[in-house]
């Protein structure tokens, strides 16, 4: 129960899936750093700092979550806050294969932090934040998909374009 875990991912914005394995992981491990990553790669529509402050908010009843950001790899930031677990989430076969290569990249860097795997709840099973981000762009419901935070924010966001 003491072990410190990290949950990293870009997070634009958290949805119900992602709080389900964050609640999950705070559930087993001691202290869950939940890290922001700039991923370059990607156009996020909130920044690292908005993205953060959604994920305070909808953390804030887990007293052992903290919430971070990082740029770099993701190992580095483990070894730096002393995890020994990487937590990621998998929602369908598809998922496995990608993450199945970053957890053994992961394991050449650093082969004594180890990656948990946590299926996602069957209700989130289809959900992502880009999917959240389109229905939302079109004034679709998202009410059951994220926190009611993270929706005003989705509307307020697409309300200013």
């Amino acid at each position: 129960m003491g072990k410190i875990a990290v949950v990293p991912g870009t997070f634009d914005p958290i949805t119900n899936g992602h709080l389900d394995i964050i609640n999950r992981g705070a559930s087993i491990f001691g202290e869950v750093f939940i890290v922001v990553l700039n991923n370059s790669s990607k156009n996020p529509l909130f920044s690292v700092e908005e993205r953060m402050q959604l994920i305070i908010d909808a953390t804030s009843h887990l007293p052992n979550v903290k919430v971070q950001t990082f740029s770099g790899l993701l190992i580095d930031y483990a070894e730096s806050v002393n995890a020994s677990v990487i937590i990621r989430g998998l929602r369908a076969v598809s998922d496995f294969e990608y993450e199945m290569q970053i957890t053994s990249m992961n394991r050449v860097l650093n082969n004594k932090i180890e990656t948990f795997f946590i299926m996602t709840k069957n209700q989130y099973s289809f959900l992502s934040s880009s999917i959240v981000k389109e229905v939302a762009r079109y004034g679709g419901k998202i009410d059951e998909l994220v926190p009611s935070h993270v929706e005003k924010a989705l509307i307020e966001k697409y309300n200013t374009y």
